[in-house]
């Protein structure tokens, strides 16, 4: 039977009551305690609103406040919409409108934001410690939206991406029990919960009646430390952490014998990150991921065999992405959008989402059987039949498919979707800029880092770095920007950007 998301962390809480849900910040909550929790801060929501709300923002760390609302959230029948409070505050604003948001539940011991919807601040340790009830909403409308996500987009705005219970619940089906998720298994939170990884995290964890272990701020630079420590069975992070770990001689070999799974997504992993992994936790199984927000967390598999020897080669050095879940079709289209053995990935079933929130994102980006382009309708509501465009090339090799990188201005930093063009907008709002570019170039350790090149008057590279850091993530913010005169230009009047990147400073 289906289950909506807060249905998979009830049933295991009644039959876990008395086990450790989740460790974080030096606190152990059981799935009693952590539920208790929850149903107060429903109780909270549903009175500052007079009901249950429709989309509720969740402002708060990564912490035992974060995930017992994100909870409340779910247990009221409302769609979640994650909010950063590292990120600026512009971005939360931007954020928090587009969403249309009834409600913002906020972690009262953080600095407040001032958003665009009614906000209620609330501090744990002030919080009526009473039974409290809640509205009975029963289980939410299984078609209806677990969470909202926003990505970043290629016009400047973030796009929200709704994601349905019912996909939600066929995607924890299948890996729940294809990673053996039951009690006694202890889990690493390693992504924000604006990251759509965080799902996995916390619901895969707590629909198996497993623990969620959270890392302390420094954990991630040395995640062997980690893992040790905390005796941790399975581990899912973006590759870039095998890369920083090992950069700084924090992956020993064998310094992870506790692990049993180690999954990674996010990002291509490379076959020396795979490798590196495996030599300091040879006893567990490592499978590399793939999948858009858009299709609900993870929609593809490739488990690397246990004897290295057999491990694929691939031209790129990445580890294939392998074969799709369960209830996932794919078709590869060529550039003339018929179907082949390399192109654009596609992707449609039951993990796909309904379409953005902004109907108007929808465009250009689903295609029918035959190839040819669709176009939603008006309303948003994108018919089950239509692929989705990833963006993403792919191949077929040796019956596998490996991941060739983007057929767009899509980029990955650190394992978030950074589009270039929403860069360049920001950069382009500072005054004094007439034209910008961002790209992705390769850093000394191999990692991408975004540069940018801006023309215009009286213009100072610090400056124009601390203005787009003002309203974009860090992780979206160009680590060095070079001024030109001009931008070079190919032979079509385009901006040459191969010649920009040649002309950037280090």
């Amino acid at each position: 039977m289906p289950r909506t998301l807060y249905r998979w962390f009830a049933d295991s809480a009644a039959r876990h009551s008395d086990r450790i849900a989740l460790e974080a910040g030096g606190g152990r909550h059981s799935y009693a305690e952590l539920d208790a929790l929850s149903r107060r801060l429903a109780a909270e929501i549903a009175g500052a609103c007079g009901g249950p709300p429709a989309r509720v923002g969740l402002y708060a760390a990564r912490g035992l406040f974060a995930f017992a609302g994100y909870l409340a959230v779910q247990r009221l029948g409302a769609t979640a919409v994650p909010l950063n409070p590292a990120a600026p505050d512009a971005r939360n604003r931007a954020v928090a409108a587009a969403a249309a948001l009834d409600l913002v539940l906020a972690d009262a011991a953080l600095p407040p934001c001032v958003l665009p919807a009614a906000t209620l601040s609330v501090r744990l340790d002030r919080l009526d410690a009473g039974p409290r009830g809640v509205p009975d909403t029963g289980d939410a409308d299984l078609d209806a939206p677990a969470y909202v996500l926003f990505t970043s987009g290629s016009t400047g705005v973030p796009k929200g991406v709704p994601v349905r219970h019912r996909s939600v619940d066929a995607y924890l089906s299948h890996v729940v029990p294809r990673y053996g998720l039951g009690p006694g298994c202890r889990l690493s939170q390693t992504f924000d919960l604006t990251f759509d990884l965080s799902v996995f995290d916390m619901f895969a964890a707590w629909g198996g009646g497993a623990t969620l272990v959270v890392p302390g701020p420094y954990d991630l630079l040395k995640p062997a430390t980690f893992v040790a420590r905390e005796r941790l069975t399975h581990w899912f992070s973006v590759p870039s952490v095998v890369s920083l770990a090992a950069r700084r001689r924090r992956l020993a070999p064998g310094s992870m014998p506790s692990l049993r799974w180690s999954l990674f997504c996010g990002e291509p992993l490379t076959l020396e990150q795979a490798r590196a992994w495996r030599a300091a936790a040879p006893g567990g199984v490592l499978e590399n991921l793939y999948g858009p927000t858009e299709v609900t967390i993870s929609c593809t598999q490739y488990r690397l065999p246990a004897e290295p020897e057999r491990w694929p080669e691939t031209a790129n050095g990445t580890v294939p992405i392998g074969l799709p879940y369960p209830g996932v079709e794919h078709l590869v289209l060529d550039g003339a959008g018929r179907p082949a053995a390399e192109g654009e990935l596609c992707l449609r079933g039951v993990q796909r989402f309904p379409g953005y929130t902004d109907p108007e994102e929808n465009a250009g980006r689903f295609a029918r059987s035959d190839g040819t382009p669709a176009e939603p309708p008006e309303d948003g509501r994108v018919p089950p039949e239509l692929w989705y465009r990833t963006g993403d090339r792919v191949a077929w090799r040796d019956g596998l498919l490996v991941h060739l990188g983007r057929l767009d201005q899509q980029v990955k930093i650190s394992g978030h979707r950074v589009e270039l063009g929403e860069v360049e907008a920001a950069l382009r709002g500072r005054p004094g800029v007439h034209e910008a570019v961002v790209l992705a170039v390769p850093d000394a350790d191999g990692e991408p880092r975004l540069a940018a090149a801006c023309t215009g008057t009286g213009l100072d590279p610090a400056a124009l770095a601390r203005g787009v850091a003002e309203v974009l993530p860090g992780y979206m913010v160009p680590r060095s920007i070079t001024l030109l005169d001009a931008l070079p230009l190919n032979a079509n009047g385009k901006v040459d950007r191969r010649a920009t990147a040649a002309a950037l400073r280090p």
